[in-house]
């Protein structure tokens, strides 16, 4: 069974920047995308950032120009760097990895989510 471990959210000012690790536990034959979502206060949950496993890279335009996903494969790991934060970028950030586990049957998993807050 594949699990998701979140870390890196916190309290940080406006201006400030902040890395978010998603690690994975579990065997797994091949890791697709990988992606970074959130979610505020009363608003949907929205994609932030995700990574292709070919290395495509796509971005939320609110965040374009200021977070950066990037993946390790050998170690099956999803980062998102954070600069210049906003107080809007306020939220609860979730990893998502979708994949083939040991069975050779797809997954699609989601990680506990970190909070982030941005003090203005």
């Amino acid at each position: 069974q594949v699990q998701l471990v979140e870390s890196g959210g916190g309290l940080v000012q406006a201006g400030g920047s902040l890395r978010l690790s998603c690690a994975t536990s579990g065997i797994i034959r091949r890791v697709n995308a990988m992606g970074w979502y959130r979610q505020a206060p009363g608003a949907q949950r929205e994609l932030v950032a995700s990574v292709t496993s070919g290395g495509v890279l796509n971005y939320a335009d609110s965040v374009k120009g200021r977070f950066t996903i990037s993946r390790d494969n050998t170690q099956n790991t999803v980062y998102l760097q954070m600069n210049s934060l906003k107080p809007e970028d306020t939220a609860v950030y979730y990893c998502n990895v979708g994949g083939i586990g040991f069975t050779y049957l797809p997954f699609n998993v989601w990680g506990q989510g970190t909070q982030v807050t941005v003090s203005s």
